[in-house]
């Protein structure tokens, strides 16, 4: 009896246990167990019973052909229970071990996944800065061919910035040759060289934050110190919009890149402004979510009180169609339901926050810039109205004769074209546009801007660049590259990009040139030694800049011509190339206390372009003096009584005020 016992412990021994669910169907009783221990079946109460009942000594048949009692028989029955109980406890600490190795195994996973990331990211950055550092090594050997800047002379080096660049460099200097920072500071916060005889504070006027510096053929322009900004402001604002949750500190980046971008620049609130004209609509129609969208806008109206409080409340920060976009965008987040209530369709609830928007912020800013008196004030948007509209006056002429603000050269496209840059920009946008959809509708606008002023490629063409590259994105062109292999697209579209970029590199590498201006250098060298230090000049714009920035003298107008103030007195030094009477022009120069007239020769005849010479201006501004000879081949023959010539070159003629 032991050994066929011994065999049946066995085979239960070897055979696996059963799920609950395999088992046939039958009444249980369970006791209460542990979290993630196995539920134990008890025995049926009747075969405890009847094990409890005491068993009669002999060996009488039982009924149902039960053996009698044996204690042998209630060894085996304990020995089978432990048996079953050890493969129950084997199981489940199989079970738990099992669990922490997978979930060990996958924890390894993860580690190496983020040990990967990390590597990417390193290379990524490293690739990164060589690529910078080769470009900053290209432009300054470009600059450096061009200028010879290295061997120039300290005043030969102030000369070459001209217009802007001079005047924000000039502060630069005054800061630098101070007896200590804070002096200087003073110094430019407290300016009466600039605008004479006004005090004015030139950090809140001419965003003096950053002390830039831009190479290649415009050195310290604001808006190149700016746009790096806007790059990580754009990335920071498109890691917001792909995450489904985004941290506080993702949207406190947004703020912080927003300032860095305006604080240099006073037209980065209408580049600022394409931002949220982009994405209104999309959260109109619901590609963005009120609620992360909400947080954006915030962000944004935090920017703006920070870049005036900064600014010394620079009332153009709060009168801009930037800042008044916010508010309207505000306000219809807060009316949405309201709307919505209406009963309206979809298409109709769309129309009605889009044209709410537009008029809207149109309406608001012209009573904010009412509000705070700076209706006057020229901004980049009145330029593109008056591109738009044909609209022409002397202070719009003033900016679009110019060429970096006239339209966008016809060759522009074409070299666009011949480095497949265009061409596979738009075939990017044609894809992805519904996946994409912010940077679509940013690079629609930056095109717009550079079309209607030249300047302002500035932003298109990094931005096609950077579109450009999302050809090697596995997950926007996973499709593609099921056909055809990755590198074999990649490795194709660079080369031909490399055969029009090598002759771009090759005619820009072969510009050979030095700087040299003996007139001007002979007028600077002029002022400095034969005029008083508290001597007030007047004249164009370019030249005042580089006469502050050299002898340091006050002058009366400078290149910054987006204030009102500012460009009524350039209006009157301007004056001079008119049909005006001497005398008339002479008044108004006394009244500006101006003691030198610093006259170029050459802009009494010269014409950029049709309708862009000084007479024809005038003419356009002043049309009842447009039978009068011009003002100025009157001075150039015969100055006196009222203005007497004091210095005279091949270019310049100084002009004292009598």
């Amino acid at each position: 009896m032991v050994r066929p016992t011994r065999n049946k412990l066995k085979e239960a021994a070897s055979q696996p246990l059963h799920s609950p669910s395999s088992m046939p169907s039958r009444r249980r009783s369970r006791r209460i167990t542990g979290a993630g221990e196995p539920e134990m079946e008890e025995e049926p109460q009747e075969e405890v019973e009847k094990s409890e009942q005491p068993l009669p000594v002999g060996s009488g048949n039982l009924p149902g052909g039960a053996r009698p009692y044996s204690p042998r028989r209630t060894r085996n029955l304990k020995a089978q229970n432990c048996m079953q109980m050890e493969m129950v406890t084997n199981t489940v600490f199989l079970r738990r071990f099992q669990f922490l190795s997978c979930y060990l195994e996958h924890l390894l996973n993860q580690v190496q996944q983020l040990r990967r990331r990390q590597f990417s990211s390193r290379a990524t950055i490293c690739v990164a800065a060589f690529l910078g550092l080769l470009h900053w090594m290209h432009l300054v050997t470009l600059f450096e061919n061009d200028r010879h800047f290295s061997h120039l002379s300290s005043l030969e080096r102030e000369m070459t910035f001209r217009t802007e660049m001079g005047l924000y460099y000039s502060y630069f200097k005054t800061i630098i040759e101070a007896p200590s920072f804070l002096e200087g500071l003073w110094m430019v916060m407290n300016d009466r060289l600039t605008e004479y005889p006004l005090v004015i504070n030139t950090v809140k006027r001419f965003h003096l934050y950053p002390e830039a510096t831009r190479v290649m053929w415009t050195p310290p322009l604001r808006e190149s110190f700016s746009y790096p900004f806007l790059v990580l402001q754009m990335f920071i604002l498109t890691m917001i919009l792909r995450n489904s949750s985004s941290s506080r500190k993702h949207f406190v980046a947004l703020c912080l890149s927003n300032v860095a971008f305006m604080l240099p620049w006073q037209f980065a609130q209408f580049i600022l402004f394409t931002q949220i004209a982009s994405l209104f609509p999309m959260f109109v129609v619901g590609y963005i979510e009120p609620n992360k969208f909400r947080k954006i806008i915030y962000m944004n109206m935090m920017s703006v009180l920070l870049c005036f409080v900064l600014m010394f409340g620079n009332p153009m920060y709060l009168s801009s169609y930037y800042s008044s976009s916010l508010l309207m965008t505000w306000v219809i987040i807060l009316k949405r339901n309201k709307i919505q209530r209406l009963g309206v369709s979809e298409l109709n609830f769309w129309l009605i926050q889009g044209c709410g928007w537009f008029c809207g912020t149109i309406i608001l800013k012209f009573l904010t810039s009412k509000f705070l008196g700076v209706s006057d004030h020229i901004r980049l948007s009145d330029l593109i109205a008056a591109r738009i509209l044909r609209f022409t006056d002397f202070d719009t002429l003033i900016y679009t004769c110019a060429p970096e603000f006239d339209f966008m050269e016809n060759a522009t496209p074409v070299r666009y074209t011949k480095t497949l840059l265009l061409p596979v920009v738009m075939v990017i946008a044609y894809f992805i546009f519904k996946k994409l959809i912010f940077h679509t509708l940013q690079l629609a606008a930056f095109a717009a801007l550079a079309i209607l002023i030249m300047r302002l490629k500035l932003f298109l063409t990094p931005h096609m660049c950077v579109m450009a590259s999302l050809i090697c994105s596995r997950r926007l062109f996973g499709w593609l590259f099921c056909k055809v292999r990755f590198e074999t697209v990649i490795f194709g579209i660079l080369t031909v990009m490399s055969l029009q970029g090598c002759v771009n590199l090759h005619n820009q590498w072969s510009i050979i040139g030095e700087f040299n201006n003996l007139p001007q250098e002979e007028l600077i060298q002029w002022i400095q030694y034969n005029t008083r230090p508290d001597a007030v000049f007047a004249g164009a714009m370019p030249i005042m800049a580089s006469v502050k920035l050299s002898t340091l003298h006050p002058i009366v107008n400078h290149p910054h011509y987006e204030d009102a103030d500012l460009r009524a007195r350039t209006k009157i030094v301007y004056s001079i190339y008119s049909r005006k009477s001497a005398k008339e022009v002479r008044d108004k120069l006394l009244e500006l206390h101006v003691n030198y007239y610093v006259l170029e020769e050459a802009w009494c005849v010269v014409r950029t372009k049709p309708g862009c010479s000084m007479l024809e201006i005038w003419d356009v501004e002043d049309p009842s003096n447009a039978a009068n000879p011009p003002l100025c081949s009157i001075l150039l023959q015969n100055e006196r009584p009222h203005f007497s010539t004091v210095f005279q070159n091949s270019m310049y003629r100084v002009l004292k005020v009598n």
